[in-house]
């Protein structure tokens, strides 16, 4: 029986593709949209020249403590952000620092 010769050649045929396919896979997943987490804060102030606002947060679980940090907007929300203004948004890590996406005014928490 002559199957021998024929098996190898699907072995070494297929294999490339096969390992292949699980590359791409994997490159896939190295290209998704970074994840993106809800934030609330205070806008105290705004950084025009780095295209960031600088936001008092609240405490954003399982990413990072409540802090003050700059993060990376886009123009529209560079020109309405306002010192005092109560936000939300979605955080999200990017290759170049932090970006606030969605923001939006927020009505301020209550004082306990």
């Amino acid at each position: 029986m002559k199957l021998r010769p024929f098996v190898a050649f699907l072995v070494l045929t297929l294999a490339p593709a096969a390992i292949f396919a699980a590359d791409s896979k994997t490159a896939e997943k190295t290209i998704e949209a970074p994840k993106r987490h809800p934030l609330r804060g205070v806008i105290t102030g705004v950084l025009a020249e780095k295209s960031s606002i600088l936001v008092k947060h609240e405490d954003i679980p399982g990413v990072m403590r409540a802090m003050t940090m700059a993060f990376k907007v886009d123009a529209a929300t560079l020109q309405s952000a306002k010192e005092g203004q109560a936000i939300t948004g979605l955080l999200a890590r990017e290759a170049d620092g932090w970006h606030l996406y969605d923001v939006k005014p927020a009505a301020p928490k209550p004082a306990k």
